[in-house]
């Protein structure tokens, strides 16, 4: 649709209309969630260029795709391009539309993540605690924005070893999005793996297995629109198989993984290679018990 809506906004008004911008935007945002990362950075390139000649650097639109700019980059590992973009899109935000503004709020709440994956934990947690005071003021405690918050702080606790802290932020956030969207939608799905990666960690293996049998039943029938998604639970499920002693099964989710990394990021990228070391890991030890079975059949006497 957006392509055929692209071609006709072409057509009639021209590469640089602001609809034809708008929907090259649409496009970006599209393929991004498709895992088409190449394909997303070329039409928000595109459209950032269009909408900074047409509206200005610091038009809401030309905001909007700084942003999703900062977003794809972080998905592709390259942090300190996607937090240029990200205190770009937050500074023009603030002057415009102020401190407590929604897309405000979405940028702060992408700074916290970001943040968390640099390791700076503190400012994250900043960042997550303003973007969720603004939400509920804004948006009420149940809103999609606000669990998305929840959920990320669950994360954090996590990471910070405060599991009571992290169990409470994720089964908040699970009530919520299970009233808001359903049981199988992404985000309930998403907390739903994150209690399991917690229960984990608690050594609750029998509930960590339970979540992540969830997920997999859910995208057994639906498959995510998002692949990577698909990935993480195929992680998931081989680190829960391996806790468990099911290494056969291990093996299949590490391959599976792999596979799917390597044909979504690359070789080279950094989860394919953590993917290719895991399964690596249980190709050496079905070797290892292979070789003790063959030796089996062979009994030593002493004298």
């Amino acid at each position: 649709m957006y392509q055929r809506a692209l071609a006709g906004y072409e057509k009639a008004f021209g590469r640089d209309h602001i609809s034809t911008l708008d929907t090259v935007n649409n496009l970006g945002v599209l393929y991004d969630y498709q895992g088409n990362l190449t394909g997303a950075e070329s039409m928000y390139q595109r459209a950032l260029a269009g909408y900074e000649k047409a509206l200005g650097r610091d038009h809401n639109s030309t905001l909007e795709t700084v942003n999703n700019l900062g977003v794809l980059y972080h998905d592709q590992g390259n942090l300190t391009e996607a937090e240029s973009m990200y205190q770009r899109a937050l500074a023009g935000y603030e002057r415009s539309l102020g401190r407590d503004h929604n897309s405000t709020l979405k940028t702060v709440n992408n700074l916290g993540v970001l943040y968390h994956d640099q390791g700076n934990l503190t400012e994250a947690e900043s960042m997550y605690q303003r973007a969720l005071a603004g939400y509920e003021r804004s948006l009420g405690r149940d809103h999609i924005s606000t669990l998305k918050t929840i959920n990320n702080l669950g994360v954090l606790y996590g990471r910070q070893g405060n599991l009571t802290g992290a169990e409470s932020m994720y089964q908040r956030a699970l009530a919520g999005y299970e009233k808001a969207l359903g049981r199988d939608h992404t985000s309930t799905l998403n907390t739903v793996s994150n209690l399991g990666s917690l229960y984990r960690d608690q050594g609750n293996l029998t509930g960590a297995e339970s979540m992540y049998q969830r997920v997999l039943l859910s995208y057994t029938k639906n498959p995510p629109t998002n692949p990577k998604a698909q990935l993480d639970l195929f992680y998931n499920m081989g680190w829960s198989s391996r806790d468990t002693q099911n290494f056969d099964r291990a093996k299949d989710f590490f391959s599976r993984a792999h596979e799917g990394c390597e044909k979504l990021l690359g070789s080279q990228h950094a989860e394919t290679i953590d993917a290719l070391e895991e399964l690596n890991a249980e190709i050496e030890r079905d070797s290892r018990r292979t070789e003790r079975s063959d030796g089996e059949g062979e009994s030593m006497e002493t004298d």
